[in-house]
């Protein structure tokens, strides 16, 4: 009998390291590792929130005419939403 077991969970019996960088020009610098230290920092529920309320703007802007403001601040909600990926990610793997 075979378990279907979650590799992220505790239950998990398998260790996981990090994955060994094969070439010297893709070591990251301290500040690329400053960066991802201070981006762990963030809760990701901020850059959802971000995003709904560009989103929210983005409507209200709309449903008044404001066009260009509208467009403007409705291409936030990707940008914003991509930084909560790479937070999200940053916090699971780590800074390297």
């Amino acid at each position: 009998m075979q378990q279907d077991i979650n590799p992220a969970s505790e239950r998990s019996l398998k260790d996981y390291r990090a994955a060994t960088v094969m070439r010297a020009e893709h070591i990251e610098g301290s500040f690329t590792r400053l960066l991802e230290q201070q981006a762990a920092k963030i809760s990701s529920d901020v850059f959802l929130f971000a995003s709904l309320c560009s989103m929210a703007f983005a409507l209200g802007a709309e449903l008044m005419n404001r066009t260009r403001a509208s467009r403007f601040v409705g291409m936030w909600v990707g940008p914003l939403l991509i930084m909560g990926v790479y937070n999200k990610m940053v916090k699971t793997f780590g800074a390297r």
